[in-house]
């Protein structure tokens, strides 16, 4: 049975204002925080500025909060919920025959809502601002070369056979790598050679390895100042392949998966993100059933500091299975689909479950 206009309209408001209010109060925080950060390490820029940093801290800001919106939609309905409840609105609402299931349908609502906009129209804008973050960087602390916490890996198809690149760095602005080897493969699959070399540049056909140097089992090794290796690859592929998932717009995600595929380079990672951006408006509707799990108590009860404790220990259970069952997507050890959906399926049937025993016995 559906909640009465008037009464559902006035519900999400609340639940809207208070999980806008946690977000814009979480937001300003990371800008606050990235701002004094990014001025600390202006000191050595000479082309850092006040205003260009707090550019900067601005454009970088968006993606960064994009993570903690699953904890402002959590708080955020946590927090609209006391707040009916300790006004007695709540009460109110079950003497007149409304269920918890009735009034937990605005926030819902809500929750779904801002799932659907956060993917389709603040991820865009925040991945678009962070690549202008990545350029803007590299222009004001004068640095073209990103280094990963993860090696870079490429595999390419030619007219040689197969081989693999493992890099530690790439360069921002060119289809570059740095600190790379190569694992040669005839067409047979058969390892043939070993490529050490300190940098890799990619032209239209062929990489040029500098400072290399060749190892295999049947010969001596050999050093060369240049050494080239057929490729297949569009220098646009590999650039494309630096960038990180989340600094690809929701609406270019499939297209770039696909030109990556085609160019066989690894998109675990950017299927995984994929599937987690799909999957996001049920993990905020998992968040408004763990909200109402514990935050439905009747203030006169008391033990509402009891309650806050234990929702915010659900939410950080479920951020923590959420980011182990991502690392397992993105090591491929289960598929992304399993990866980004069980977190949010399996929160939400648990907060429903935890629902039904506390309302209905």
């Amino acid at each position: 049975m559906l909640i009465g206009r008037t009464l559902g309209f006035y519900f999400s408001r609340q639940f809207l204002k208070t999980i806008f209010l946690v977000f814009a109060t979480v937001f300003t925080l990371v800008y606050t925080l990235d701002f004094v950060e990014l001025m600390r390490r202006a000191g050595d820029a000479p082309n850092a500025t006040t205003g260009i940093i707090a550019q900067l801290a601005l454009f970088r800001t968006p993606a960064i909060a994009e993570q903690v919106m699953p904890f402002a939609v959590l708080f955020g309905s946590m927090a609209a919920l006391l707040q009916l409840s300790r006004k007695l609105e709540l009460v109110v609402a079950r003497a007149a025959g409304i269920s918890a299931w009735q009034f937990l349908q605005p926030g819902l609502l809500i929750a779904l809502l801002i799932g659907i906009l956060s993917i389709t129209v603040y991820n865009p804008v925040s991945a678009v601002l962070k690549q202008q973050a990545s350029d803007l960087e590299t222009q004001v602390f004068s640095r073209n070369i990103q280094t990963r916490e993860k090696p870079i890996w490429i595999r390419q198809r030619s007219l040689d056979g197969q081989a693999i690149f493992r890099a530690n760095a790439s360069a921002t602005d060119s289809a570059t790598l740095f600190g790379v080897t190569v694992y040669a493969f005839d067409q047979a699959g058969t390892f043939t050679h070993r490529v050490e070399a300190k940098e890799a540049l990619l032209h239209e056909g062929f990489w040029e390895l500098k400072e290399a140097r060749v190892l295999s089992a049947i010969a001596e090794p050999e050093n060369h100042d240049r050494y080239l290796i057929a490729s297949s690859l569009q220098p646009s592929q590999v650039r494309q392949s630096f960038i990180e998932p989340d600094a690809v717009p929701f609406w270019d995600l499939k297209e770039t998966i696909s030109r990556m595929e085609q160019a066989d380079i690894n998109t675990t990672t950017y299927r995984l993100h994929y599937d987690l951006l799909l999957a996001r408006p049920l993990l905020f509707i998992a968040m408004v059933f763990v909200a109402a799990s514990v935050s439905l108590r009747f203030f006169r009860f008391g033990g509402v500091a009891m309650m806050v404790l234990g929702g915010v220990a659900a939410g950080f259970v479920l951020y923590v299975a959420t980011e182990l069952m991502a690392e397992l997507g993105a090591s491929g050890i289960i598929s992304s689909l399993v990866a980004a959906w069980f977190p949010a399926v399996v929160g939400s049937l648990l907060g429903t479950l935890a629902l039904l025993y506390q309302e209905d016995g």
